[in-house]
């Protein structure tokens, strides 16, 4: 049985499939769960206001600009799909599942 991965790579583009978490106590990139990669902001989820803030977030931990980041579905939902444009950076996570597929 394969497992579905969270992420997958278009050319230099990095598709990231995203169960958000909004209220956290931080920012901080989690562990895959599923086929989804966790993600806790501090931010509330009104209005989209958690999905901006976690883009942000993003754009950060990537080293890329928050125009670089594309929600692709799930900007009013916990289930996000977010193509981001040549990271330049990849949080430990990803460099560890990238080594194992």
């Amino acid at each position: 049985m394969s497992k579905k991965p969270f992420f997958y790579w278009e050319g230099d583009t990095l598709v990231l499939n995203v169960l958000g978490t909004p209220n956290a106590k931080r920012d901080a990139i989690g562990k895959p769960k599923g086929h989804q990669l966790c993600i806790s902001v501090t931010a509330v989820p009104r209005a989209g206001r958690a999905t901006d803030h976690m883009v942000r977030f993003l754009a950060e931990e990537f080293e890329v600009a928050v125009s670089d980041i594309q929600v692709v579905f799930g900007r009013m939902n916990v289930n996000k799909q977010l193509r981001i444009k040549a990271p330049k950076r990849l949080p430990s996570v990803i460099g560890q599942q990238d080594l194992a597929l």
